[in-house]
């Protein structure tokens, strides 16, 4: 009887389980058949071409080019790995081999905490403290492309640090002691013998940095200036897909709420691909 009843507790576990693991997998499903069904008749009875390559978004007029919002996501993006991961991966080398103990105890929970501020409140900093110092510097409104980069890279940063380090401390001590024992400096045992050793924890961490940047809203509404133009410069306003969708589905209707929705697949498709680079890549290396 007790065997009987243990064995229907684990049977019972295992629906669970189960269910839950449907739930998530159900989710995804629905979310790419509402998007795919809604978006691409959309993108077809407006071409994709006109669609996926047009300059105008003009509205009023049936007019949806959503290049402009396409190039500004990613140059936003770009931005902000170039400002976010070089400053994420030394801070987590910084971490784990250079920080002192007592450093430590508050630079960890400092960092931890930075990945629990809303998104709204690095807008506010974005808008209240890099537009005005943009804006002295370039005599532009500033509110920009740079602006948006600057605050995305500061959002991404917990991503990176925190698995960047974890990679980092999972690498086998051996790699690290042996390059001192054949005479390399500490320095150049981190660098030449660690970080290497943990590139594909590091490169998962840049990757849902990606994810991050691209898929953030409201910060970037607040400093990018959200001009649906083709970049014009670090210094110039620009609008991103995300933004696009958020500033206009509120009132849009008819073929206008289509396209933002088919602008909703684009991006999905987009972090798809990065996603399916990532792993192409890392399979290339493992080989």
């Amino acid at each position: 009887m007790g065997r009987d009843t243990v064995k229907g507790k684990e049977n019972a576990a295992r629906a669970v389980f189960f269910l839950s693991a449907g739930v998530s997998v159900l989710a995804v499903l629905v979310i790419c058949i509402f998007l795919f069904a809604n978006g691409i008749p959309a993108m077809l009875k407006i071409g994709v071409l006109n669609f996926l390559g047009g300059t105008h978004w003009k509205p009023m007029l049936d007019i949806f080019g959503i290049l402009p919002m396409i190039t500004g996501s990613l140059c936003v993006t770009l931005g902000a790995l170039i400002i976010g991961v070089p400053a994420g991966v030394l801070t987590a080398v910084f971490l784990v081999y250079f920080c002192p103990k007592k450093i430590y105890k508050f630079a960890k929970p400092a960092i931890d905490l930075l990945a629990g501020i809303p998104s709204v409140v690095y807008g506010f900093f974005g808008l209240m403290v890099i537009v005005p110092a943009i804006r002295e510097i370039s005599g532009n409104s500033g509110t920009s492309m740079l602006a948006a980069s600057v605050v995305l890279g500061i959002m991404i940063l917990p991503t990176i640090i925190g698995l960047s380090e974890a990679s980092i401390r999972a690498v086998n001590a051996a790699c690290y002691e042996g390059s001192l024992a054949l005479g390399a400096s500490h320095e150049r045992s981190v660098f030449y013998a660690v970080l290497p050793a943990a590139r594909s924890g590091i490169n998962a961490s840049i990757i849902l940095g990606v994810g991050r940047a691209v898929g953030e809203t409201m910060a970037v509404i607040m400093v990018a200036g959200n001009q649906a133009l083709l970049p014009r410069g670090i210094f110039k306003g620009i609008r991103t897909l995300t933004a696009n969708i958020a500033l206009e589905m509120g009132y849009a209707a008819d073929l206008h709420r289509d396209a933002l929705i088919a602008t909703a697949v684009t991006l999905f498709v987009i972090i798809l691909l990065v996603n399916f680079l990532f792993s192409f890549f890392k399979r290339k290396q493992e080989q």
